[in-house]
């Protein structure tokens, strides 16, 4: 019997890495850059009370600290993802760790600048940027600060109000340490007879398994192992509930959905568009649902049945090589340059590969406004979903990379509100490419199947996650005890809601919000939903208007964060608080379920 042997760092193949000395050409020099940025620091001290004073010092406070945070950034990308080749590299740990500690100074050493911003009024700001061109620049950056005034206290409040955040927090961190190291999740029997104990990581696989004995012990053991716990996680889910509505009401916020929404400017009308329109068609959710108890051919379909993958058996290989080919020929519709961009960060070792020994686990594009360009890491493996997930982090890489060769530093990063469109425009484009391409009818079926799972599990089901959290703040203040029962009860009749009648709705499933750690996150998921929603609508225009939509995303990718996101969003042709949007992309996931009819 073989054993895959995994690679250590030192014996990966250097066309197989990525080239990290286009952000630093050496350790040395990285370390020369930390001590060099802990001196700097010391420059913000003469500020303090003088922010202010005049447009010339608000000008030189905000470069200065625009130049020391580039720099820092820098440092903190080039250690991190050293410390991601091999987690276990001591050396990169005590550079990863510095980096931080010089994150959390500079945070410190410029923490005063918002809040002397914020005492300006609109006509003196409007004088400053008369009187020094040079700050033009910032107007946005300083708009966005007048923008928040009235939810920015007195000194005296905010630094309360800071000390009271580890309290704020503390739900959070009770959950992750009670998730991540308390929890003991049972042993149940895999395919094969062998005992395996579930774990957050292999659970959705031991869904996903052929094996209906297998699905139902993973789903029983999994809840009840939340449900023996159900009160404790109830009190502390609503302690984080009423922590959040308490800092929404004294930062003089309407709703803790306000609060959550207001840093990027969404209005609350995109949250609650985003549950009416999906709300409107969940037939077609119900009919999917239908579907899958069809095909699968049972007289019962359960929860534990829903993750399971209609397509029999099915395995294609294919190679990293092969996989950036046909990502090329799938994004042809976005035009040569974005083509031969892409090309040119496979052929420049943008993207770091393949596993080997301590290398952080997953996916993920990243960078910074310093380097020439961002950078993806892989796990590749040679199957269709990591073909998928090298086309998305290559979205999010564009994302970035044309945003910060557009915008200058402060506007070069975009908000989480749009970070998933991009992504998802280069799987849809892919997925149509392979649908219209394949010949292979078992190939045609699984990406059909695909496909659909990706509108149940992101659009419907990461809505239905955003409507109980809305449910749930709303029950709180209208005074009600976010009791265990209660929580159960509200997720239980929104699962029954969004499934339908096909499907036995099994009564462990109530106990499903105790293991979301978004939650703690308030009102953070419905973005995962209105972003897939912003990409179908998107890549579907780009697809049928050809070079004039692809004008508009483009201008899209290269705008940073210089406008609103919602702003940006319709400069691209979508209007996310309206229901257009969405309604076009569950007009594509229609089609997918009566293609699926047909198959």
């Amino acid at each position: 019997m073989s054993t895959k042997t995994i690679s250590t760092r030192d014996q990966v193949a250097v066309e197989n890495t990525w080239r990290l000395e286009d952000i630093f050409e050496s350790d040395q020099d990285v370390q020369a850059a930390i001590a060099s940025s802990k001196q700097s620091l010391g420059i913000f001290k003469s500020y303090q009370n003088q922010v202010t004073s005049n447009a010339n010092t608000l000008f030189e406070v905000l470069k200065k600290s625009d130049d020391v945070s580039m720099i820092i950034e820098k440092i903190y990308v080039y250690c991190h993802m050293r410390l991601h080749q091999d987690g276990g590299n001591s050396f990169y740990q005590d550079l990863a760790s510095q980096s931080e500690k010089l994150m959390v100074d500079l945070e410190t050493a410029t923490s005063f600048i918002s809040p002397e911003i914020s005492t300006l009024t609109e006509a003196q700001l409007e004088a400053f940027l008369q009187e020094n061109p040079e700050l033009t620049l910032y107007k946005r950056v300083l708009h966005e600060v007048l923008r928040q005034k009235e939810h920015i206290l007195d000194a005296k409040t905010e630094d309360l109000l800071s000390q009271f955040g580890e309290i704020t927090t503390a739900p959070s961190n009770t959950f992750a340490m009670f998730n991540n190291a308390d929890l003991k999740l049972p042993t149940i029997q895999n395919e094969d007879g062998e005992d395996i104990r579930i774990t957050h990581g292999n659970y959705i696989s031991l869904l996903e398994s052929h094996n209906r004995s297998v699905r139902e012990s993973a789903f029983t053991g999994m809840y009840t192992s939340y449900s023996n716990f159900k009160n404790t996680l109830a009190t502390n889910f609503a302690a984080s509930v009423t922590g959040y509505s308490l800092v929404s009401r004294i930062r003089n916020f309407r709703t803790p959905i306000a609060c959550a929404l207001n840093a990027n400017n969404i209005p609350t009308e995109v949250y609650d568009n985003l549950i009416t329109t999906v709300d409107h068609h969940l037939n077609l959710m119900h009919d999917y649902v239908a579907l899958r108890k069809d095909i699968m051919g049972v007289d019962t379909l359960h929860m534990y049945d829903i993750f399971v993958p209609l397509v029999n058996d099915f395995k294609k290989e294919i190679s990293f090589d092969e996989a950036c080919s046909i990502i090329l020929e799938a994004l042809k519709p976005l035009g040569e340059d974005y083509v031969a961009q892409v090309k040119d960060a496979f052929d420049s070792r943008w993207v770091d590969k393949y596993e080997n020994e301590g290398k952080r686990s997953g996916a993920y594009s990243w960078g910074c406004f310093a380097a020439p360009h961002p950078y993806v890491l892989m796990n590749y493996s040679n199957n269709v979903d990591n073909l998928f997930t090298l086309a998305h982090e290559m979205g999010h890489a564009m994302h970035s990379y044309l945003s910060s060769h557009t915008q200058p530093y402060p506007y070069a990063n975009y908000c989480i509100f749009v970070a998933e469109v991009a992504s998802t425009v280069n799987e849809a484009l892919l997925m149509q490419y392979l649908l219209k391409t394949t010949t292979d009818p078992d190939f045609h079926k699984y990406l059909v199947n695909y496909f659909m799972e990706q509108f149940r599990g992101t659009l419907f089901r990461q809505t239905m996650f955003a409507e109980f959290e809305k449910s749930v703040y709303t029950l709180h203040s209208e005074g009600a005890t976010l009791t265990s029962q209660v929580l159960c009860d509200t997720y239980y009749n929104l699962v029954k809601k969004y499934h339908g009648d096909a499907i036995c709705v099994d009564d462990l499933i109530a106990m499903e919000w105790a293991r979301i750690p978004h939650f703690y996150t308030p009102f953070y998921v419905y973005q995962y939903a209105t972003g897939y929603s912003a990409a179908i609508a998107l890549s579907e225009g780009i697809l049928k208007e050809g070079p004039e939509a692809v004008k508009r995303y483009k201008a899209f990718l290269s705008g940073g964060s210089s406008q609103d996101p919602i702003d940006l969003l319709k400069m691209a042709g979508v209007d996310m608080s309206s229901p257009a949007p969405i309604e076009s992309a569950l007009k594509v996931f229609e089609g997918l379920i009566a293609e699926m009819k047909t198959l």
